[in-house]
């Protein structure tokens, strides 16, 4: 790129614009798509709703998995001869994995110099691991049954490979929102990612939706059916497409700007400012867009005074002891929003994951222990179907839901919907636990979806305005600011970590307390939960007006 006294005649160029000229291929000129004005704000490009449609297509093939999953895990592990006593176990492997680890993983996407992005790598590296997990545990025991013959040996390592696929597919399952949402924030412009928040919620509920009703399906009579050796291996096919399919989508959905980029930026700029210093480019500099880009450009050739490499280098050399004291270190308003998001998490699936049981055990009177041609069990079986059905209700209002928000938003702000949301499930689930009918029950399903949305966005909403008002204040008090600025991925990962929290607390304390006072517990504690939730929700979480 050839520079002339002409070119300054006007405004500095971006910083974007001249590190595109240093970049070899199309493609990666493609990826910046982000501007540097006046102030020193970094302004995104406005994205088109298709590419966030496609943004979203991730969401849609996670959560039809996650239904796969909720329906047939249970029975997979019962066909393989699991003891009970190992259930507990399988549940809390992947959760306490997934709070050790997350923000490391969100830490290091954050700083992440791949040329594909920093996000993306980790997404399909996710993504990978889920489709392993889901074949393991779908289709398990039929690999053992090719590979081993002595029946004892079969069984145990048909135990031993199912419980290793879902601890493998609830691992990555769960790791991977955490990027999803970076990966939003990072490519958006505020608005859009406001729009990219709802439309994650909307094919999430979708998604699950469709989960339940292929899972719902009698695929033995079907021509896949026969060609297949069981309807597992159906249904992974089934999963394992839609999955491919989204996750193709998603990753081909909005270029990102690899961190090495931008970088270079800094360091271009620096280098035109040292080659041409006309006075109004020196006034330029003073006040406007390199201001934000480098802290200390007044004293560029000494080393160390580009804020964005000092502050990734440190950070790449994040230790596990460092980065948990980075977290407790995080300002009181996301720790409160954390507390929140896991007293929403700890109701929901505490309501979730016995919600089958409760239906066949309490609203349908049946009994999973009863003689399997017992009328007691047949009526217990269609409780649970009935209650697979009542998710497949949630799944869909959630994604309904997800689109009334885009309405309410004005008129009740973030913190109605999010006191909205937990309300709601409070009293539906108190509801169903004071009045077990079938029908009521069914139409108070409803209100299991606003919860999930709610979930879905509005804490990711307030991670993405507290991340903007702390880059208003950084422009506002120059170079002393942002030095030491977390990334979107550990915020991101430290809110995620909530879910993998509530379902420790639950894997240890719940399963006791339904042995001990049947399934009628389950949501009861839900609406208790929430209940709770819902106060701290109106008191002690902070909105940005």
């Amino acid at each position: 790129m050839t520079l002339t006294k002409e070119s300054f005649n006007g405004d500095l160029p971006p910083a974007c614009e001249v590190a595109k000229s240093n970049i070899g291929s199309s493609g990666e000129k493609e990826a910046l798509l982000h501007s540097v004005t006046r102030t020193g704000a970094v302004v995104l490009r406005k994205r088109a709703v298709g590419r966030i449609i496609m943004h979203s297509m991730a969401m849609f093939g996670r959560e039809f998995c996650y239904a796969v999953e909720a329906a047939f895990v249970t029975p997979v592990l019962l066909s393989v001869g699991l003891p009970r006593n190992l259930y507990s176990l399988v549940w809390l492997i992947s959760p306490i994995l997934g709070f050790v680890l997350q923000p490391v993983v969100g830490s290091a996407s954050d700083h992440c110099t791949c040329s594909w992005g920093r996000r993306r790598p980790y997404i399909l590296g996710l993504g990978i691991i889920m489709l392993l997990g889901m074949a393991l545990y779908l289709n398990g025991d039929v690999m053992i049954s090719a590979f081993i013959k002595e029946r004892d040996n079969q069984r145990t390592w048909a135990i031993v490979v199912t419980m290793l696929g879902v601890v493998l597919f609830d691992f990555a399952a769960d790791f991977i929102d955490g990027p999803i949402k970076a990966y939003l924030f990072d490519v958006c412009s505020h608005q859009d990612k406001e729009k990219g928040l709802h439309y994650h919620a909307l094919l999430t509920g979708l998604g699950g939706a469709l989960g339940y009703l292929t899972g719902a399906m009698d695929w033995g009579k079907t021509v896949l059916g026969h060609s297949l050796a069981s309807e597992f291996q159906v249904i992974f096919f089934f999963a394992a497409l839609v999955f491919l399919i989204c996750l193709i989508i998603h990753l081909r959905s909005i270029p990102e700007v690899p961190l090495r980029y931008e970088n270079e930026e800094t360091d271009i700029l620096l280098e035109v400012t040292k080659s041409y210093k006309y006075s109004s480019i020196e006034e330029e500099i003073k006040n406007g867009c390199l201001k934000s880009t480098c802290t200390e450009i007044k004293t560029a050739a000494k080393p160390k005074k580009c804020a964005v490499t000092s502050r990734v280098g440190d950070q790449k050399r994040m230790t596990l002891k460092s980065l948990m004291k980075t977290l407790l270190s995080m300002p009181s308003h996301y720790r409160c929003l954390c507390v929140s998001h896991l007293f929403g998490w700890m109701a929901f699936l505490s309501n979730m994951l016995f919600f089958t049981d409760f239906m066949g055990q309490v609203v349908y009177q049946g009994s999973p222990y009863a003689p399997h041609n017992s009328t007691l069990y047949i009526t217990y079986r269609k409780g649970v179907e009935m209650g697979c059905w009542g998710l497949c209700i949630n799944a869909v209002f959630s994604s309904v839901y997800s689109y009334m928000q885009k309405i309410l938003l004005p008129y009740v702000g973030l913190k109605g919907l999010y006191f909205i949301g937990y309300l709601l499930f409070g009293l539906g689930t108190g509801l169903i636990g004071l009045f077990p009918n079938v029908y009521s029950t069914l139409a108070l399903c409803s209100l299991f979806g606003v919860m999930s949305s709610t979930l879905y966005t509005v804490p990711f909403h307030l991670i993405a305005e507290y991340h903007r008002e702390e880059e208003s204040l950084k422009l506002q008090e120059g170079e002393e600011a942002g030095e030491h600025e977390r990334g979107k991925g550990v915020d991101c990962a430290a809110l995620t970590c909530m879910v993998q929290l509530a379902q420790i607390i639950l894997g240890v304390g719940l399963g006791l307390l339904v042995s001990v006072a049947g399934s009628a517990v389950t949501v009861i504690s839900a609406s208790t939960v929430a209940l709770i939730g819902c106060c701290f929700v109106a008191f002690c979480v902070r909105y940005v007006e």
